[in-house]
């Protein structure tokens, strides 16, 4: 793949027009019939392309230098993985015998196209379905490791992301010392709650298993967009089911664990650690924010980024994490 410039990794897409989306996927021997439906996506770009006499597909471009050849294609093996395993999940069409593809500067991989509407996560059934679902994927995840891929830990998600806000230049001057203490406050509470949880075993996960990335049909869920796949504890991809306050997302615990625990065993110490993969969630994104505000797309579709609202709110959220950090609630709740 040809070196990419510092300019062009700030704006990756600046040459993806659709004559070249179209002649990406015609390389791959699809007849493309010239319809192209841009999908909701920030971090890659994802089309919908109609095929002359078929189903339309999905193409995804992937993000230059997020991800080697060799950490996208672990992504695609383990879906086809789960796949096989009639596990629902939408893996990546092999074309060619390959899933990933190159074409001049750009990477791809096509899937098919799968709708469904947003699961009601209210609905105790949907919550149950959904667990069995996820101890699914976990039974598969848990039979090899991923080689490539990174790990979720406290220092790419929590440490590396302070660091880079700190250092840059979006926080506003007057909040950059509140923000400093009560982000470094959170990260003392994060580790804390990693000591109570004790060691605990990883394994393969989605990784970013919320209700965006769950659609639902009649026949029941299907997961899409396994981009974030990553080593972590099983709880990272349920934490992000439960909402409301802390009896109600007992109670919906309650349902999915009943589902899950079907098909693999969960760890009640791992619930020290809810509170603590939120906190390095809300760290992690706007890091996320930050390092991509370079690209076009972003300043437009988050123009409050640079506010001091949005940052005097964060102040507030992560000092109520650290406060939920402290009680654990779903410990006392469910442990």
């Amino acid at each position: 793949m040809p070196h990419s410039s510092p300019d062009s990794l700030d704006t990756p897409y600046a040459s993806l027009t659709p004559e070249r989306i179209l002649d990406a996927l015609e390389s791959v021997g699809l007849d493309c019939d010239g319809s192209l439906l841009a999908l909701n996506s920030f971090e890659n770009r994802v089309w919908q392309a109609g095929i002359y006499d078929q189903a339309p597909v999905v193409a995804k471009f992937y993000r230059a230098a997020r991800w080697s050849d060799a950490q996208i294609l672990e992504e695609h093996h383990f879906t086809q993985q789960l796949a096989e395993a009639e596990v629902p999940v939408v893996a990546p069409l092999c074309l060619g015998g390959q899933s990933l593809h190159h074409f001049e500067d750009l990477r791809f991989a096509v899937f098919p196209r799968r709708g469904g509407r947003p699961p009601e996560l209210e609905d105790p059934e949907v919550l149950t379905w959904t667990g069995r679902f996820l101890g699914r994927i976990h039974a598969v995840g848990a039979t090899e490791a991923f080689r490539h891929r990174p790990g979720l830990d406290i220092t790419s998600f929590g440490r590396e992301p302070v660091a880079f806000i700190f250092n840059g230049h979006i926080l506003p001057p007057d909040l950059r010392a509140p923000w400093q203490a009560i982000a470094e406050q959170a990260l003392e509470a994060v580790e804390r709650c990693y000591q109570r949880a004790g060691a605990q075993a990883v394994l393969r996960l989605h990784g970013d298993c919320h209700a965006g990335n769950l659609l639902w049909t009649p026949d029941g869920p299907h997961f899409v967009d396994f981009d974030d796949a990553r080593s972590g504890p099983a709880i990272q991809d349920l934490w992000m089911l439960l909402s409301g306050d802390e009896h109600s997302m007992a109670r919906q615990f309650d349902h999915v664990l009943e589902g899950y625990e079907t098909f693999a065993r969960f760890e009640p110490g791992q619930l020290h650690l809810v509170e603590a993969l939120r906190t390095l969630r809300l760290l992690h994104y706007a890091a996320w924010l930050a390092r991509r505000w370079a690209d076009p797309a972003f300043p437009a579709a988050f123009p409050w980024f640079e506010g001091p609202r949005y940052w005097q709110d964060h102040i507030l959220a992560l000092r109520e994490q650290v406060g939920l950090m402290a009680e654990s609630p779903l410990v006392r709740l469910c442990g």
